[in-house]
């Protein structure tokens, strides 16, 4: 769905979309969404600037960085966004962002996809890292059995700068 400037000069404009696990490409290997994702909220037009405003909900699913199990990150989130046109800060072919802006946004063309910025908001609550509990034991290094569900039975690399201490 795309926000555009012309369309907010009458007046502010609501939506309420669902975007289904296939609309939505995250760029994030790993990273899915589970079941729809659901954005409410309103755009408005204060001077060249798009206000938004909003809530999403989804429901994604990551990789556990240390055992590669499944991880589910339940995203319930508020936003309120604020787009300049990107030619506010071009200078030819250069972009600069001036100190103390580096929240805002920018689009393009006198249009914004809501898409992009629902994706944006999504990919920054989730954390860097997924771990799927707190004392995650992860996988062995030698032989990659899950260390959360059984116990090793390999004897495990041995680092060859203790090699001569073997009895």
């Amino acid at each position: 769905m795309f926000i555009t400037v012309e369309e907010l000069q009458g007046h502010a404009v609501k939506f309420d979309e669902a975007f289904t696990q296939e609309h939505i490409d995250y760029l994030m290997e790993g990273l899915k969404q589970v079941g729809p994702l659901t954005v409410r909220g309103s755009a408005r037009l204060v001077a060249e600037e798009i206000e938004i405003r909003g809530r999403v909900v989804a429901s994604m699913e990551a990789i556990c960085a240390r055992c590669l199990e499944p991880v589910e990150h339940a995203v319930d989130l508020n936003f309120d966004l604020l787009y300049r046109p990107i030619t506010s800060i071009t200078r030819g072919d250069e972009f600069q962002v001036p100190r103390g802006e580096e929240e805002i946004g920018f689009y393009r063309e006198g249009r914004l996809l809501l898409e992009d910025v629902v994706k944006e908001q999504v990919l920054l609550s989730l954390p860097m890292k997924s771990i799927c509990q707190t004392d995650c034991r992860g996988l062995c290094p030698a032989c990659g059995t899950n260390l959360n569900r059984e116990a090793c039975r390999c004897a495990g690399p041995i680092d060859p700068r203790w090699e001569k201490l073997k009895l």
